[in-house]
C-alpha cells in the first residue's frame, strides 16, 4: 500500500522534532518541559492508531510503502515499509513510549530536559528501525538506539549505572560491528553476482548464496540480535542495565528493545539465509529452551524484584524465539504475539516496582511484607499484572503462551514438553514473589503509612491492565491483523529452506548408505 502522506516518515521524524523543540524550551519550566513530551508522545500514539485502522489486513506485503534515492551510487535509499509483523511494534513502542514520559513525572527531577529528550531521540531510533528496508539506514537507526538508551542508564540509573552502562554498551556494539561487516559482505556479494549494488532488502532476499558463505553472514547477524533478545548465553548484560536503569528505562528496555533482537531475526536473519536457519534451528531451539528453564530457575533466586523480572524477560523472551522457530503458524504468530504481551506485562511489572521504590527506596523483597493491606488499589493492579505474567486464561499471556505451545509441540514433540515445565516454574517464582511483598505482615515500620496510588499512577496502570485483558479475551484484533503477513512469510520460507532441507535429507541417505 503506498501512501500519500508519509506516515512512517512521520512517525519517526515528529519524536525527533519534538525534541528539538524540547531543548529550546527553559530549564526552569519544569511543567512546561514534561508537558511538551507528554503532548508528543501523545500525538505520536495517535498517528500510531492511524496506521494500525488503516492497515491492510488481506495484505501480505509492505504497505505504506515509502522509497526515495538517498546515495544512488553506493545503492543506498530512504526506504520505509511495514506489514503485519513490524506495525504491531510500531503501535507497542508508541503506547509504552506514553506511559514512559507518565512514569517519570515525579522520578526525574535532576536534568529534566536532557532526559525527555534523550526518550524522544529514543522513539525515533525505534521506530526507524522497525520501518527500515534499507540495512544502512536499518543499521543507523539500530545504532542510533544505543546512544540514548546508554545515557538513561548512564546518568539517570543507580548507584552502579556506569558499570551498567558500559556493559549494556560494549555487549552491543560487538555484535552492532558484526553485523556491519556481514552488511557490506552481502552488498559486494549481491552486486559481484548481479551488478546491482544495492543495500535494498527486498532486493537482496533474492541473492543466492553459497551455503557455506550463508553459515558465517548469518552467524554474524545472529549474533547481534541474540544478544539484544536476550538468548542464553548472551544475557549477562541484561540482569545489571535492568536494575541501574531508571524505572522508564527499565520499562522501554524490557517492552521494546529487546523485541528488536527478535525482529531482527525475523526481518533480517532468517529470510536473507535459508541455508544457515535450517542448519541452526535445532541450535536455537536447544538455546531457547535453556533460556526458558535457565531464566525461570535464577527468578527463583533473586532477592532483588528488578533482577527477577530481568530474569523472567531472559525465560519469557525463549519462549519467543521457540516459537518463531517452530516455522509454523501456531508457533510464528504466537512469537509475535508474546512479544506484544511481554511489552505489556512485563512493563507493568516494571512500573509497579518503580511505583513501590519511589515511596520506599528500596526493592530488596526481605524489605516487604504485608503491603496489600496499606495499598490495596496497587494490590490489585500487581495482581492481574502478574497472573498476565504467568499466563493465566483470560490475560494477554495465555493466548502467546498457548500458541507457542502448540507451535512448539508441532515442531518437536520433545521441545514442547520441555518449554512447558517453564509454564510451572513461571508461576512458582512470580506467585511467590507477589505473596512475599504483597502479603503477609507488616514486618518493617517504613511500610506501614505507605499512600496508595496517585491518580497519574492509576491512570498509567488501568491503560496497562486494559491492555492485559483486551489481548487476552479478543485476541482477533491483532492477530487478524498479522495474519497475511505470517502466512506469507512462513510460505517464502518454507520454499527458501525446502531445497536445502531436501540437499540435507539426500546427503543423510548417501552417508547412511556408505
Amino acid at each position: 500500500m503506498n501512501q500519500t502522506f508519509p506516515l512512517l516518515s512521520a512517525l519517526i521524524i515528529f519524536p525527533l522534532a519534538g525534541a528539538l523543540l524540547v531543548m529550546l524550551l527553559p530549564r526552569r519550566n519544569a511543567f512546561l518541559i514534561k508537558v511538551s513530551a507528554l503532548i508528543w508522545t501523545l500525538v505520536e500514539f495517535a498517528l500510531s492508531l492511524q496506521l494500525f485502522f488503516t492497515f491492510a489486513e488481506n495484505d501480505a506485503g509492505m504497505q505504506f510503502v515509502e522509497q526515495r534515492a538517498w546515495f544512488p551510487e553506493l545503492g543506498i535509499d530512504y526506504f520505509l515499509g511495514t506489514d503485519g509483523i513490524s506495525m504491531l511494534l510500531v503501535m507497542l513502542t508508541t503506547l509504552i513510549t506514553v506511559l514512559c514520559i507518565l512514569c517519570s513525572w515525579k522520578a526525574i527531577e535532576d536534568k529534566m530536559k536532557e532526559y525527555y529528550v534523550s526518550f524522544l531521540v529514543l522513539e525515533t531510533a525505534m521506530i526507524g528501525a522497525l520501518c527500515a528496508l534499507d540495512l544502512v539506514l536499518f543499521y543507523i537507526f539500530w545504532e542510533l538506539m544505543l546512544v540514548p538508551m546508554y545515557l538513561l542508564i548512564g546518568v539517570w540509573g543507580g548507584p552502579r549505572r556506569i558499570y551498567a552502562a558500559i556493559k549494556f554498551f560494549l555487549f552491543t556494539m560487538v555484535g552492532s560491528v558484526l553485523m556491519l561487516l556481514a552488511i557490506l559482505a552481502l552488498y559486494f556479494h549481491y552486486g559481484g553476482a548481479t551488478g546491482i549494488y544495492t543495500f535494498s532488502l527486498i532486493e537482496l532476499y533474492k541473492a543466492d548464496i553459497p551455503a557455506i558463505k550463508q553459515y558465517w553472514l548469518f552467524a554474524a547477524f545472529a549474533l547481534s540480535f541474540a544478544i539484544k533478545v536476550p538468548m542464553f548465553p548472551f544475557h549477562t548484560w541484561l540482569p545489571d542495565a535492568h536494575t541501574e536503569a531508571p524505572t522508564a528505562g527499565s520499562v522501554i528496555l524490557a517492552a521494546v528493545l529487546l523485541k528488536m533482537g527478535v525482529y531482527g531475526f525475523l526481518r533480517f536473519a532468517i529470510p536473507l539465509f535459508p541455508a544457515a536457519v535450517v542448519a541452526a534451528t535445532p541450535l536455537i531451539s536447544w538455546l531457547a529452551i535453556i533460556g526458558i528453564i535457565y531464566g525461570a530457575v535464577m527468578c527463583i533466586m533473586q532477592t532483588d524484584l528488578k533482577r527477577l523480572i530481568a530474569y523472567s524477560s531472559v525465560s519469557h523472551l525463549g519462549y519467543v524465539m521457540l516459537g518463531i522457530f517452530a516455522f509454523n503458524m501456531q508457533g510464528l504468530e504466537g512469537g509475535i504475539y508474546q512479544m506484544l504481551n511481554h511489552g505489556i506485562s512485563t512493563g507493568g511489572l516494571f512500573l509497579i516496582v518503580g511505583m513501590i521504590y519511589e515511596r520506599r527506596h528500596t526493592r530488596m523483597i526481605a524489605d516487604f511484607g504485608g503491603l496489600s493491606k496499606v495499598m490495596p488499589k496497587l494490590a490489585v493492579f500487581f495482581m492481574i499484572v502478574t497472573l498476565s505474567s504467568i499466563a493465566l486464561p483470560g490475560t494477554n499471556g495465555f493466548v502467546g503462551e498457548f500458541l507457542i505451545l502448540l507451535g512448539a509441540f508441532k515442531s518437536n514433540m520433545l521441545y514442547g514438553v520441555l518449554a512447558a515445565s517453564g509454564v510451572i516454574l513461571g508461576a512458582v517464582y512470580m506467585l511467590w514473589m507477589f505473596q512475599r511483598v504483597m502479603f503477609g505482615k507488616i514486618t518493617k515500620e517504613e511500610n506501614r503509612g505507605l499512600p496508595d496510588l496517585s491518580k497519574r499512577e492509576a491512570a498509567i496502570l488501568v491503560v496497562v491492565v486494559a491492555f492485559v485483558f483486551l489481548m487476552g479475551l479478543y485476541p482477533g484484533a491483532f492477530l487478524k491483523k498479522m495474519d497475511a503477513s505470517a502466512a506469507g512469510y512462513l510460505k517464502v520460507m518454507q520454499a527458501k529452506t525446502a531445497v536445502y532441507t531436501a540437499a540435507g535429507a539426500d546427503a543423510a541417505r548417501l552417508t547412511a548408505a556408505k
